[in-house]
């Protein structure tokens, strides 16, 4: 169930070097926690807490949902640890009379959130005595909202990060408890990127909230002049536009793979068909010989595609209702490629 993890937590020993029974660890906080999120991202945290001794007396996430072509109803991340460790779960529509109402039942002194979705009310948010902690993966004020790591990727950013604040009713604009910075390197792509701000998170989460219990953090007021927001992230954003410069389609690559991943249209035998680019690098020098934006042309053996400035290699892709391959493999069916241009 937990596969997914084991590179998380191979990387720095984690779970190992901070394990509350170590003599010279006290462990965890005697505090009541209530834990809220959805997400892969999500459930790392709540099993690091859980392995670490914190005492988790509840879990909230989103009601299951379908998935898939068969729609089938899916468990959230979390509620699959939750249900593990025999957790009590909550899965509200939304944040009601009801809801809440079970959040005071579990009595928390803190509640910590990772990826729920909703901004918490003010009902909420006053329940427990710690306040409500949530983990943003980028270095607040910057990125605020629900796709930070896509947006920073989007950006050709060269660091972002992990921080910890304590919520207050706007959408990440509370003070803040602790940052760690973690560079981005250029063959960095979202799920890479999240895995190593996972690795970071979790270490500043377990070294964060015993010093927040014991009173020891004194939270650290948002710059707001140099806050930016997180753009919506949709299916439609994956179209490549080729006057765009190719390292920017190369950001776009890394920031949406593989959901909802880029695609461009090929004209072939006056049908346009979508063509997804599943695996692609870039050359930011445009050739000697000049060409047509969109043209599709060799370099060498390569196969590349002219770009506002620069040109993009297509190494590995996708015809609508076909399997993914190797451009080698697909020139040699679809020879007209060479020479075609893409919209």
């Amino acid at each position: 169930m937990t596969s997914w993890l084991d590179p998380i937590r191979k990387k720095k020993g984690l779970i190992s070097k901070l394990n509350p029974h170590d003599a010279e660890d006290p462990g965890a906080p005697k505090v009541r926690v209530v834990f809220m999120g959805t997400p892969k991202l999500s459930a790392s945290l709540l099993l690091s807490l859980l392995e670490n001794g914190y005492n988790i007396v509840g879990v909230v996430t989103k009601p299951d949902k379908p998935q898939g072509r068969k729609q089938e109803e899916a468990e959230s991340e979390v509620k699959k640890i939750a249900l593990a460790h025999n957790v009590p779960l909550l899965q509200p529509e939304k944040l009601d009379g009801d809801a809440v109402a079970a959040l005071h039942d579990w009595k928390p002194d803190l509640i910590f959130v990772a990826a729920f979705g909703k901004i918490l009310p003010k009902s909420v948010l006053d329940i427990p005595g710690f306040g409500c902690i949530n983990f943003h993966t980028s270095l607040l004020p910057a990125w605020r909202g629900a796709s930070p790591i896509q947006n920073a990727l989007l950006a050709g950013a060269k660091e972002t990060g992990v921080t910890l604040i304590l919520m207050d009713e706007g959408m990440d604009t509370g003070d803040i408890l602790a940052q760690k910075s973690v560079p981005i390197l250029e063959n960095d792509t979202r799920e890479l990127l999240t895995e190593k701000l996972l690795v970071s998170g979790n270490e500043l989460l377990l070294e964060t909230l015993p010093l927040w219990i014991k009173r020891k953090i004194t939270p650290k007021k948002q710059d707001n002049s140099k806050a930016t927001l997180c753009q919506l992230i949709e299916r439609e954003d994956g179209h490549i536009i080729w006057t765009d410069e190719a390292e920017s389609i190369y950001n776009r690559y890394r920031a949406l793979m593989p959901w909802p991943g880029i695609f461009t249209f090929w004209k072939k035998d006056d049908e346009l068909l979508r063509l997804k680019l599943i695996r692609i690098s870039y050359q930011k020098q445009n050739p000697q010989i000049s060409h047509n934006i969109g043209e599709v042309f060799e370099v060498g053996e390569k196969i590349a595609v002219q770009t506002g400035t620069g040109l993009v290699f297509l190494e590995e892709v996708q015809l609508e209702g076909k399997n993914a391959v190797s451009i080698q493999d697909f020139i040699r069916g679809n020879a007209l490629l060479v020479g075609s241009y893409l919209q």
